[in-house]
């Protein structure tokens, strides 16, 4: 069975198949990559705990950032709120965003918690 929520016409903002979620991609607010960032994964956040899932349950992640010069102060970041030892299979490009203010786009796969 496929589960979507918040679907429109356009898109879900997550998708549950399998035991695995599947995040839309997600953006933040701010000035520099790195609040642009933290913005961006507290969005990712709200949704793995919407969809049943956590930061260490995250399969897969892909970067987009609009120029790979803010790729070390993206990490920094990220470095941070990845959960040690928990780290997802990820890829980091660059990319020509939706919108000229956006720096950073944060797509996520997580295994949805098992039920105890």
């Amino acid at each position: 069975m496929i589960e979507r929520l918040h679907t429109g016409t356009r898109m879900s903002k997550i998708v549950k198949h399998n035991g695995v979620a599947y995040l839309c991609g997600q953006v933040g607010a701010g000035d520099t990559v790195a609040d642009q960032t933290r913005d961006c994964l507290s969005r990712v956040d709200a949704l793995l705990v919407e969809a049943g899932s956590d930061r260490e349950h995250i399969l897969q992640a892909i970067v987009w950032l609009a120029d790979m010069a803010d790729f070390p102060e993206m990490n920094a970041v990220w470095d941070q709120w990845v959960p040690e030892g928990h780290a997802p299979a990820r890829a980091c490009g660059e990319a020509r965003l939706a919108r000229d203010v956006l720096k950073v786009e944060i797509i996520v796969t997580a295994a949805i918690k098992e039920e105890t």
